[in-house]
């Protein structure tokens, strides 16, 4: 019954948008003061929210805190399943409401974002590290995971980096640790990987780039009492001028304001300090990396040192390591051996780990590499 009033009211809404939209249609074939009507007419459709209609009768907001709240766990495969059922995780938990199926769905993501993190610390037996080190406790603030031998291992070391988006250090993709499993979707096996190969591990966490420090309650009630705006309206405004200065704070404490343009390039250390780079840096595996050279000052030398190092392993229909050609001559890209974005990082793992001991072994035998299979199966000119 209460799916039925709902799709009556959004279709009842439609039909008046429609009226509304035919009358404007009417209104632009006639003088000035239709026109007038035909704008006060648009003002009124700008008014309208969609996202608001759709609110009408939907539950709140509220969800769980924990795994067991949503009833789902982590079984010894690592997947992710029902308490009662054992059923995998369903996104549709209520048919008719895709918004608080969305908002249940990122709940999830958020107590699951927690529980990689005590995986981390647990499991892998990294230590999380506050950075800047030193930061007040009214600053803001982030944090890495890193193993004990990190700034001392005096051969080797394994500096992870996730992609944009909603994940977080010791992450590849949230949708693979929900509807698949932890193996897939997380860093874990390639950090236990590493550390079995004798690696320092860091783990780096770029799309935490600060943490909120929560106001008290006589905070909220003061700056609630003094507009008169409404609540919802405050409070995203409040949001966003708390989020940029609480960024502004960051970068003038931490960084070169005079490079801030600088900083958000990609190869920029690599600019600045080609020759500390090549020396510290062995090789770098990426994987369906979208970065693209022409959009910094790389030099031919820079490039020509990504050719010998560095390798992109790609969303590809062809095997595993098979060469996949490319326009660009900055790195070797190679399948992943498969077609689905968020799995390259696992399909390749093997690989990865393969491509970084030739890189290393070269390196202790103080020879050139010998062009690898990889590196033999493009020949890159300059464009």
């Amino acid at each position: 019954m209460i799916v039925l009033q709902r799709l009556m009211y959004i279709y009842l809404s439609i039909l008046n948008l429609l009226t509304v939209w035919v009358m404007m249609a009417q209104l632009q074939q006639g003088g000035p003061d239709e026109k007038e009507k035909t704008t006060a007419l648009k003002d009124l459709l700008s008014r309208i929210d969609l996202d608001e209609l759709m609110k009408k009768d939907e539950p709140p907001l509220e969800f769980p805190d924990t795994l067991e709240g949503f009833e789902y766990i982590f079984n010894e495969k690592g997947q992710l399943r029902h308490i009662k059922t054992g059923e995998p995780f369903v996104f549709n938990y209520r048919e008719d409401l895709h918004r608080w199926n969305q908002k249940r769905y990122e709940a999830l993501g958020e107590i699951i974002t927690k529980y990689v993190y005590e995986l981390l610390q647990t499991e892998c037996h990294l230590k999380k590290v506050t950075l800047p080190v030193d930061a007040t406790e009214s600053e803001p603030k982030s944090f890495i995971f890193m193993s004990e031998d990190a700034l001392t291992n005096p051969d080797k070391l394994l500096v992870l980096i996730h992609g944009n988006g909603v994940v977080r250090a010791g992450q590849w993709a949230r949708r693979l640790i929900i509807n698949e499993d932890l193996d897939s979707g997380t860093q874990i096996p390639y950090i236990k990987r590493a550390i079995e190969e004798g690696y320092g591990v860091i783990v780096l966490n770029p799309n935490e780039n600060y943490i909120e420090v929560e106001k008290t309650k006589a905070q909220v009630q003061l700056s609630s009492d003094s507009s008169d705006e409404p609540a919802e309206k405050r409070e995203r405004k409040d949001k966003i001028q708390k989020e940029t200065k609480k960024r502004r704070d960051f970068y003038e404490k931490y960084r070169n304001p005079q490079k801030e343009k600088e900083t958000m390039q990609m190869y920029i250390r690599m600019i600045q300090r080609e020759a500390e780079v090549k020396n510290k840096v062995t090789a770098v595996a990426l994987t369906d990396s979208v970065h693209n050279v022409w959009h910094q000052e790389v030099g031919k030398t820079i490039r020509e040192w990504m050719r010998e190092n560095c390798c992109n392993w790609v969303s590809s229909s062809e095997p595993l390591d098979t060469s996949v050609e490319s326009m660009l001559p900055d790195c070797p890209r190679v399948s992943a051996g498969t077609e689905r974005h968020e799995l390259t990082s696992w399909k390749s793992f093997p690989s990865i780990f393969k491509f970084f001991s030739e890189a290393v072994e070269a390196k202790n035998s103080a020879v050139k590499p010998t062009p690898t299979r990889r590196s033999n199966r493009i020949k890159y000119e300059e464009l």
